[in-house]
């Protein structure tokens, strides 16, 4: 792939997006020989349980990850629920990891199954990007059994839409010639960065694609979308100038979810919270961060919204110490006088680490 930005000027920046397709949901296929070819779904399977991830076989009748295990359930009936294994599954990802620290040093890791790579220069003097994520993926396919999906392409936007592009397992490649006619055809929703929130918004300002995005000026985005408004005027045009950051410093780590039905039932929410924890406790194993502080975002169904948060001596020590935390800080919110729209989760106070380091216990509710 040549190494060029769309205006025509060089640049040596190979990224390459690496997403292991439908993760849980796989190693359990992988592991129990008799779910394979089934429609399998990774979380509770109680009346008010949420699915935490869905096998391929599963989403062909729309089963899918944060959905209520009793909806998934009536899609479809045959439906296999596992209980969820984060030992496993953080296990399996650093084999991976050392996959890729085979091929180069610059990694992002995004959460346990889904990782950056800037292959500008690769060890093992491969000619192009496409060919390191051929080699990378047939070496996790061969160590792990599991399949790997790739996007290559010149920015790390353009890499995780071509990971995404013709999933599973697939590697697909975005030239620096095929970027900004390939964003103006891009649906909006499947913009990274663009939420079903602010798809929803830009939808009704009647952005639809990437060729409507690009049509408003900055100042135009600027007005409609704040903050954000850089990012989207760049990538609209298929630039993106965000590096792979090693160990990126972060200050939080955080996950929500906006519901299809508002509740204020404390045993509904508690189980829709299930999700969002699996996915804040994989991230931060996946930066190999440990996190002092964990905060609860309620938001109402007016919108007003509630933070709560518990500061500890030591370190969360697992996923259950997180989700035992989270679970009091829910109760401390009731009784709500609102039902509730929408649950986040975050994790702050956070030191960088690796997950085989001991842990001090969180602090007992």
């Amino acid at each position: 792939m040549s190494a060029m930005q769309p205006d025509g000027g060089e640049t040596t920046r190979k990224i390459i997006h690496i997403d292991m397709d439908a993760f849980y949901a796989s190693v359990e296929q992988r592991d129990a020989p008799e779910l394979r070819g089934r429609p399998v779904a990774v979380g509770g399977s109680r009346e008010r349980g949420v699915v935490a991830a869905a096998s391929y076989e599963a989403r062909v009748f729309g089963v899918r990850s944060a959905m209520p295990s009793v909806t998934a359930r009536r899609l479809c009936p045959d439906l296999v629920f596992v209980k969820p294994r984060f030992d496993v599954y953080r296990a399996i990802s650093e084999q991976i990891r050392a996959v890729f620290a085979e091929h180069t040093d610059l990694i992002e890791p995004v959460a346990l199954d889904e990782a950056y790579l800037d292959v500008t220069r690769n060890r093992q003097g491969l000619p192009t990007a496409t060919e390191v994520a051929r080699a990378i993926r047939a070496a996790i396919r061969e160590r792990t059994g599991l399949v790997a999906s790739a996007g290559v392409s010149y920015n790390k936007f353009l890499a995780k839409v071509a990971s995404d592009f013709r999933k599973p397992d697939a590697l697909f490649v975005i030239t620096p010639a095929m970027g900004p006619a390939f964003v103006e055809d891009l649906p909006i929703g499947r913009f990274h960065g663009v939420g079903p929130v602010t798809e929803a918004r830009m939808k009704a300002l009647g952005i639809l694609t990437g060729r409507d995005l690009r049509a408003l000026s900055l100042d135009d985005l600027v007005t409609r979308f704040g903050a954000s408004a850089t990012y989207y005027y760049g990538v609209a045009r298929g630039i993106d100038e965000r590096p792979v950051r090693v160990n990126r410093i972060r200050k939080s780590i955080g996950a929500e979810n906006t519901f299809s039905e508002d509740s204020a039932d404390y045993t509904v929410l508690a189980d829709r919270l299930a999700p969002i924890l699996d996915k804040v406790w994989g991230a931060a194993g996946a930066k190999e961060v440990r996190a002092r502080t964990v905060t609860l975002k309620v938001k109402f169904a007016d919108f007003e919204q509630i933070t709560r948060a518990r500061s500890l001596p030591g370190f969360v020590s697992g996923r259950d110490d997180l989700e035992r935390i989270v679970l009091a800080l829910l109760r401390e919110a009731f009784p709500l006088r609102r039902s509730v729209r929408l649950l986040g989760v975050s994790l702050s106070g956070l030191e960088h680490g690796p997950a085989s380091e001991p842990r001090q216990l969180g602090l007992a509710l």
